[in-house]
């Protein structure tokens, strides 16, 4: 669905994810439900929730969770990842490693007010199938959650 990788070096030299940036990942824990699943190329644009279909995500405390998309015209499937803050330039980037892609990550724009969380990605963050036929296409993504 959408892909994302690490940010910072320990002294070994590992790849490891930044869990403290402008808020504790930690925060995020527990269940949300979109207002808004957008999926965008080109011209298309599909809001998965504003068709009558639902997301839902649940996240763990080390920043691990499952994302379900349910479409009102095919089948719920779930992506799962890892979200992180990626340091660069003394400047936290929120960012997703997504289980399917562990080599490539991307940053979203996001906000977080501590019972809604917005993510807007930007080009290739997403994936989506857009004409039903059982190909996903890269797409940019934007969610909006609010804490169930």
């Amino acid at each position: 669905m959408i892909s994302l990788t690490f940010s910072c070096n320990t002294d070994d030299d590992e790849d490891v994810l930044v869990k403290d940036g402008r808020f504790p990942i930690s925060e995020l824990t527990g269940t949300w439900d979109a207002t808004k699943a957008q999926f965008s190329v080109n011209a298309i644009s599909v809001d998965v929730v504003d068709d009558g279909g639902t997301a839902s995500m649940s996240v763990q405390a080390n920043g691990r969770f499952t994302l379900t998309i349910d479409p009102i015209d095919r089948n719920a499937y779930t992506v799962s990842g890892e979200m992180f803050w990626e340091e660069w330039q003394e400047t936290y980037y929120f960012a997703i490693i997504w289980d399917d892609d562990q080599d490539d990550w991307d940053t979203y724009g996001h906000t977080f007010d501590g019972t809604t969380l917005s993510l807007n990605g930007g080009a290739d963050t997403g994936e989506y199938d857009f004409d039903n036929d059982g190909d996903m296409e890269a797409c940019s993504a934007h969610f909006i959650f609010v804490r169930s």
